[in-house]
């Protein structure tokens, strides 16, 4: 039974030493200097979660989050927009339309035996007006397509196509004509 009190004196010893010089060390300048830095970072990372529950910052996480969910929608309705210009011929009937008019401005240039005649000329017309109105078509889908997303707020992106349909429509006019 004296050993075990030995033993446990000798064990209560060591771990005093030990406390004692834990203690030596977290009073080194090097130690002092890191629990310092890392009492720091705490403070700063503290600011910045208090900042981040600021009523303002939570106001404009939930507006990215809704511009998001917005800009989502606004590229699910231009797909199906686009989806169904494609399936009811538009895009194409305008695409052909314009190889057409194309076809027969540069064969102005030829002079022989391929050059145009009047009725070409009416052709070219017809063919450009058709193109007119499957552009005006277009246009008028995609200011359905407007409306709809004013409802949403996604009304930005929508003026943006718009803004480059009416850019494609301008070109198209001043290459046809």
């Amino acid at each position: 039974m004296d050993e075990r009190k030995t033993s446990k004196i000798h064990d209560i010893k060591e771990t005093a030493s030990n406390a004692v010089e834990i203690m030596r060390q977290i009073g080194t300048p090097g130690v002092q200097d890191s629990l310092n830095k890392v009492k720091e970072t705490a403070t700063v990372v503290n600011e910045i979660i208090q900042g981040l529950q600021t009523p303002e910052i939570v106001k404009n996480i939930e507006n990215l989050r809704l511009i998001s969910a917005n800009m989502n929608e606004a590229s699910t309705k231009m797909q199906n927009t686009m989806q169904q210009l494609r399936e009811t011929g538009v895009i194409d009937e305008a695409t052909e339309l314009i190889k057409s008019a194309k076809g027969k401005i540069n064969s102005f240039d030829d002079g022989g035996e391929g050059s145009i005649n009047g009725q070409d000329l009416r052709d070219v017309s017809i063919a450009t007006k058709e193109m007119l109105v499957s552009i005006k078509n277009l246009m008028i889908e995609l200011k359905v397509t407007v409306a709809s997303s004013k409802k949403s707020g996604t009304i930005r992106n929508v003026k943006e196509t718009i803004k480059e349909a009416s850019e494609i429509y301008k070109t198209t006019i001043a290459q046809a004509v």
